[in-house]
């Protein structure tokens, strides 16, 4: 995604600097990494170098905003601000920081001058970092608002370990920004609506879901063994998620330790000789009489070749280490039609 302006940002910057004298020119050069080595300086960096308080920076700072705002050089170049503004409603109207200086060039430096342009221009409106959002630009604040509020609904109607497609988050984005009746976007502008906000975010393999999730940020073995089983769907024995974690993420994953977090964590469950499942897949820990009780408590009573087939759909066993679990008379019983039911 490239946006290609026709105006020299740097020729422009040089020109509507013009009115300053020499300690706001510093400043604001200083502030804006206008001087040649990209650098951004603090209020408290410049306030340093000059021996005043980091306040009389910004006055001082605000105060050659003003006056280059109104200077005939600045409003001589209007044709540039008009420019600006149209890469910003190509890319849908409210655009992160990040991506708007990007799409117009990779130069830092360039970057720089263009951000300062954003600062002047009274087209444009700053959103700040916060909590929820990414720093961001727009130049319609009704459509701002409309747009941070689907984000928002989008994301309370997420549950919390929720993980779908991106192609599914774009369409219900879509849905939300409907019933607000904003304007048809495309799915480019809804992709690049949606990494505004920090609330939601995409995992290793492209799935996306609330930031929190544990499936979203892996932060270990476990987590990238979480992630491939979903993906394979249905159990995988210990050697192959370590094997499926290494191939996929190019992160060297050791049997033993793939193992080790198998055990520990509650989202999977021993199905078999090594074998794992997913407990959200409705695979519930236990041993195997634990297994059998739970399916004769939920179907009733059973005969033992029913029994058999109903534990081999939840668990990976030899079908004898079955039978001697349900014949054992502490926790089962056969009635006079041959069907076992619990103790």
């Amino acid at each position: 995604m490239s946006k290609k302006i026709s105006f020299k940002p740097k020729s422009v910057t040089k020109k509507i600097l013009s009115p300053l004298q020499d300690r706001s020119l510093d400043i604001i050069k200083s502030r804006f990494g206008l001087s040649g080595d990209a650098q951004r300086l603090t209020l408290e960096a410049i306030g340093d170098k000059y021996g005043i308080t980091r306040e009389r920076v910004r006055q001082i700072e605000q105060a050659a905003l003003n006056l280059i705002k109104k200077s005939d050089d600045y409003k001589s170049e209007k044709a540039s601000w008009n420019e600006l503004k149209s890469v910003v409603e190509d890319l849908g109207g409210l655009v992160s920081e990040d991506t708007l200086l990007s799409a117009i060039s990779k130069d830092e430096e360039t970057q720089n001058h263009v951000h300062f342009y954003l600062v002047l221009g009274d087209e444009f409106i700053k959103h700040r970092e916060d909590d929820e959002f990414v720093a961001r630009w727009s130049v319609d604040a009704d459509l701002s608002e409309k747009v941070h509020n689907s984000l928002n609904s989008l994301y309370s109607k997420l549950a919390d370990d929720e993980l779908i497609s991106e192609s599914e988050m774009v369409n219900r984005f879509l849905d939300e920004l409907k019933k607000i009746n904003v304007a048809a976007v495309d799915e480019e502008i809804a992709k690049r609506w949606l990494c505004l906000t920090k609330g939601i975010c995409k995992n290793p393999l492209g799935e996306m879901g609330r930031a929190s999730a544990s499936g979203v940020k892996a932060r270990g073995i476990k987590d990238f063994a979480y992630l491939m089983m979903r993906k394979h769907g249905s159990p995988m024995h210990f050697r192959e998620v370590a094997e499926a974690i290494t191939d996929t993420f190019e992160k060297k994953c050791h049997t033993a330790t793939c193992h080790n977090e198998l055990i520990k964590d509650n989202r999977f469950v021993l199905v078999g000789r090594g074998m794992y499942a997913l407990q959200e897949w409705g695979y519930k820990p236990g041993v195997v009489r634990d297994v059998i009780k739970e399916i004769l408590k939920r179907e009733g009573p059973l005969t033992k070749e029913e029994v058999v087939e109903k534990v081999l759909k939840e668990r990976y066993l030899k079908k004898n280490t079955i039978l001697v679990n349900l014949q054992n008379p502490k926790y089962f019983k056969k009635n006079k039609d041959k069907k076992y039911s619990p103790l």
